[in-house]
């Protein structure tokens, strides 16, 4: 999928930056928010795609701090922001650092799979893109605002000179 770890960096400024905007929208109240007693709440989700980065990246040789697999869920939705935040950029500046564009052609085990380092990426992106969506519904349920991710949210209409679309 990446070629270039720039590529894959350029991408990721803007994937990132949707994450962490949807994770600033949480309150600590909404990370309770849950579809059924048998799915993720809204802060679980959160937290997983937090862990995610760490637990998935780190597979590939990758050394940064971040933050672990068993970390219990925060009951903060800004720690939770936080975490996101500082793991992100430590995986950046590890990436930015051990890492050149013939990486992204490794094969590594990754789930009993093989899979080049480039093709993690892609599945890192695409995870957290799937769990985006589905905290954007779970905020709805919660009362809170959406932010636009690839194009304005219903609220945010107004500020491009347009009206929400029919529902």
């Amino acid at each position: 999928m990446f070629t270039t770890i720039e590529e894959f960096l350029n991408h990721r400024g803007h994937e990132s930056g949707s994450t962490q905007k949807i994770l600033n929208g949480l309150t600590d109240d909404s990370l309770a928010q849950e579809v059924s007693p048998e799915d993720r709440t809204l802060g679980r989700i959160a937290w997983h795609i937090v862990q995610t980065l760490h637990e998935m990246i780190s597979q590939t040789g990758l050394e940064f701090d971040g933050t672990l697999d068993d970390a219990p869920v925060p009951e903060s939705a800004a720690e939770i922001a936080d975490a996101y935040h500082s793991t992100n950029e430590a995986m950046i500046s590890a990436m930015k650092a051990q890492w050149n564009d013939e990486v992204l052609d490794e094969m590594k085990d990754m789930y009993g799979e093989q899979w080049t380092v480039g093709t993690v990426l892609g599945i890192l992106t695409a995870h957290e893109t799937h769990h985006r969506g589905q905290m954007t519904v779970l905020m709805r349920q919660a009362g809170l605002r959406v932010p636009g991710v690839y194009g304005p949210a219903r609220e945010e209409w107004t500020a491009f000179g347009g009206e929400a679309p029919v529902v």
